[in-house]
């Protein structure tokens, strides 16, 4: 293997730690909040900061790779993604810190109810399910589940819309707990966003290996 190769696979192997350790994290913000586990919540808000560590260097290798190597077409098209994949897995650490915050400073069980009514697990699984794919669409250099990815995206969507209305019907008849209701909507727009996320994620993928631009393109086909 060329040294050029070897670089590059360095880079993609970095990134690919990334998105395990932020998928760790997604997976411990999901079991602290449905578990009211405060513990396992301050041990992903401490892990952040790896999540941070590994942003800033893997950013600095990207820099690095393309200073010094020059790379052109399905290179340079790896090593952008490569670079806009990982900001957006920090971003996606950041949301999992949040809920985690949440759940030591305001969760408590007697929400278990109105949490499973608002399908919080089930947004949590859509948005993981959107990582683990998007993760197997770049290892396997293949773009043919990106219609699957983009649809867990809409669903995440309107299940966060559908939590929205629940919420405002639950502070209707609970008005005393509207102030945690709107952290409930906060937190839900967070699974939203982390859904979002993974949509432009797998955007970059296509662009790495079809060289389609994707962003701005309206509803995908």
């Amino acid at each position: 293997m060329k040294h050029l190769e070897k670089e590059m696979l360095a880079l993609r192997n970095e990134v690919l730690d990334m998105w395990t350790l932020v998928c760790s994290q997604l997976e411990k913000t999901k079991e602290a909040l449905l578990k009211n586990d405060k513990d396992l919540a301050r041990e992903v808000i401490s892990r952040e900061r790896r999540v941070n560590a590994y942003e800033l260097k893997i950013d600095s290798d990207c820099e690095n790779y393309i200073a010094l190597y020059s790379p052109v077409a399905i290179d340079l098209r790896l090593v952008l993604s490569l670079l806009k994949i990982n900001g957006t897995l920090e971003r996606i650490g950041d949301f999992a810190e949040g809920i985690s915050r949440f759940v030591i400073d305001t969760y408590e069980e007697k929400y278990n109810a109105l949490i499973k009514e608002i399908k919080v697990e089930e947004m949590f699984d859509e948005v993981l399910g959107m990582l683990t794919g998007a993760r197997q669409s770049l290892e396997e250099e293949e773009t043919k589940m990106a219609g699957c990815l983009f649809a867990k995206d809409d669903y995440v969507d309107n299940l966060h819309k559908q939590s929205l209305q629940k919420i405002a019907e639950y502070i209707q008849t609970h008005p005393e707990d509207a102030l945690t209701c709107i952290f409930l909507a906060i937190l839900s727009r967070k699974l939203e966003r982390i859904g979002d996320h993974c949509n432009n994620i797998v955007e970059e993928i296509v662009f790495y290996i079809d060289a389609k631009v994707l962003k701005h393109a309206g509803k995908h086909k």
